[in-house]
């Protein structure tokens, strides 16, 4: 990691640099995440490298596809790590998360499980906008594994998949959705349950007034943090 040089443990920012990792294979979707990282790229930061896997699916709609990507992804990552100061895996179901912490000394940073601790600072009761049933089934699932379902408002697909959201009228069915979510099952925080979905974040937050959260850029936010700060991450 790069060298720490101030008393509050922040870093030099001469090497820093954050993988941001889209492991899916859609150009497109990576291309939303880089534009949500703009508002935390600042002359002195670390820079936010945005990476397409290119031996991924053209989107993980399923757990056999989250599963699918492990391997490829920390290949990536080794391939990566001599020129990093930590990484982040831009998928919300967090694939190889665990995995990728095992190969590597830098910081990991998974956008789900970002989201997640993000909106429990914002509200009492956060729910995600899906894309797909399938989806929505791995969250409620990973909620549980986190130990947060009592403040889980729960997860409520849009019904299209990750190439999909690239289509006209997104914003409007995830509008539909967030407002379910707010008046049925009593969110006051939601999160865009998909990478794919971070051009749409602006729209869906000032059509419902409450907190939306983009899960790259919470990730985003982390791994800076760890990387300023130094954080020490054990063997």
């Amino acid at each position: 990691m790069a060298k720490t040089d101030n008393a509050n443990g922040a870093q030099s920012n001469g090497a820093q640099r954050i993988v941001v990792i889209n492991p899916n294979s859609t150009q497109a979707c990576t291309d939303g995440i880089d534009e949500a990282l703009e508002p935390l790229r600042f002359a002195d930061g670390p820079k936010l490298d945005c990476l397409t896997l290119a031996e991924g699916p053209p989107g993980i709609e399923s757990q056999v596809l989250s599963d699918g990507v492990i391997g490829p992804i920390c290949n990536l990552i080794r391939r990566e790590d001599n020129r990093a100061d930590a990484f982040v895996i831009a998928c919300f179901s967090d694939p190889g998360l665990h995995a990728a912490r095992e190969i590597t000394r830098k910081p990991v940073v998974g956008i789900a499980e970002a989201s997640y601790a993000t909106a429990l600072q914002l509200g009492e009761r956060f729910g995600v906008i899906a894309i797909l049933e399938n989806s929505a089934r791995r969250q409620r699932r990973y909620v549980r594994q986190l130990g947060l379902s009592t403040r889980y408002a729960g997860s409520l697909p849009v019904g299209l998949g990750v190439v999909e959201l690239e289509e006209g009228g997104v914003a409007e069915r995830m509008i539909e959705v967030g407002k379910a979510l707010i008046e049925d099952h009593g969110a006051d925080v939601l999160i865009l349950g998909c990478a794919g979905m971070a051009r749409q974040r602006g729209p869906v937050e000032r059509a419902l007034g409450v907190p939306v959260i983009d899960p790259s850029q919470a990730a985003a936010a982390q791994a800076i943090a760890a990387v300023r700060f130094g954080y020490a991450v054990p063997s």
